[in-house]
């Protein structure tokens, strides 16, 4: 339950990068370097509510670790997949649904900071994000 609160993206590394590697216009990856994305997070033992609040939308997420769900991102890329605990880590494995390319992603605290690191093709990118 320690990811539980809110937290607001405070800076960015190769997201831009991994954006692109993702196939996301120029357009896009330079609003999206800037969506103040604000992320709530609710865990009751294996169930996360989970609610993305950027400049761009509003967007609420349910899931239940190990299992799969469809999850369409704010470009609107689809994929499907599932989250699940390793330790203290949030471990998800998604695969695109245009093109069957796996994204990897994990959530972890580190330092009191929430730190959500990706990985697609070999580029790897993370966001932090400090508590409000």
């Amino acid at each position: 339950m320690a990811f539980n609160g809110t937290w607001k993206v405070d800076r960015n590394d190769n997201y831009d990068k991994f954006m692109e590697q993702m196939g996301i216009n120029v357009m896009k990856r330079k609003l999206a370097e800037h969506d103040n994305l604000k992320v709530t997070i609710e865990q009751t033992g294996d169930k996360f509510h989970i609610k993305e609040s950027s400049t761009f939308r509003t967007k609420d997420i349910d899931f239940t670790l190990g299992v799969q769900f469809d999850y369409t991102m704010a470009d609107g890329t689809e994929l499907s997949g599932m989250w699940e605990m390793e330790g203290d880590v949030l471990k998800g494995k998604f695969t695109r649904k245009d093109n069957n390319k796996v994204l990897t992603t994990t959530r972890a605290l580190v330092g009191g900071e929430l730190v959500q690191s990706y990985n697609y093709e070999g580029v790897d990118a993370k966001r932090t994000f400090k508590k409000q």
